[in-house]
């Protein structure tokens, strides 16, 4: 924090003093190495620094240097000629902005979510067709439209329910049991939750979990309903 304030002691030999500056209650210890004037500084002048703490050993002051007509009369005296040129104020480290960073975790964490958008969509579509083509031609019971609907919706809130444990650290649903649940016919409802929550959606070891779920329910389904057409 830049401060202003007097040298009310320094000790030549040690080669330390104090400042006395109004904004702050204890004395403000400093070194002759932080000072910045030329020559060592003397009590009375009036001086301009940086406070720190460190250590809990009370206030320190850096870049001490030396400011106002006080200032410029000391020069004078060591026949310097010109008043010493202020040290730049230091300016703050700023952090790069972490936004970029997000935004590009955000392109790269789900590598496989945009690549498989299109072939799930279809595979969707296709599921939707063998279910609705077994069940026009009695291949598959009527209400086993209902129950895929169902359990697809079921899958999508179990996974809002694992999301949120997540996030609060309680109790969360096993991957086991979604894997169950997508072998049973939830698969779409997963590949949505997946999508649109952005759970379980870049864990490499899940998603291939997953995938092989998928192939193996929309194989049975293939083999059942072709099983009743032969």
């Amino acid at each position: 924090m830049q401060k202003q304030g007097t040298v009310v002691r320094w000790n030549a030999e040690r080669a330390f003093g104090f400042i006395r500056s109004p904004d702050t209650d204890a004395d403000v210890f400093f070194h002759v190495r932080d000072f910045r004037g030329g020559g060592a500084p003397r009590e009375g002048q009036s001086v301009a620094y940086e406070e720190i703490h460190v250590g809990g050993k009370g206030p320190r002051a850096m870049a001490v240097q030396p400011v106002g007509a006080q200032a410029a009369a000391g020069t004078t005296a060591r026949g310097k000629g010109s008043a010493p040129k202020a040290a730049p104020a230091r300016q703050p480290h700023k952090a790069r902005a972490p936004a970029p960073r997000r935004a590009q975790r955000s392109r790269t964490s789900h590598p496989g979510s945009a690549a498989s958008t299109g072939p799930a969509l279809l595979l969707m579509v296709l599921w939707l067709a063998l279910l609705a083509w077994g069940a026009w031609n009695a291949r598959l019971p009527l209400w086993l439209l209902g129950a895929a609907a169902g359990l697809n919706l079921l899958t999508f809130v179990v996974y809002a329910m694992d999301k949120g444990a997540a996030q609060s650290g309680q109790w969360r649903v096993s991957e086991k049991n979604l894997h169950l649940l997508a072998l049973a016919g939830g698969w779409p409802g997963a590949w949505v939750a997946q999508q649109t929550l952005r759970h379980k959606s870049s864990k490499a070891e899940f998603r291939v979990v997953y995938w092989v779920t998928v192939l193996l329910h929309c194989a049975g389904l293939t083999a059942w309903v072709l099983h009743w057409v032969g």
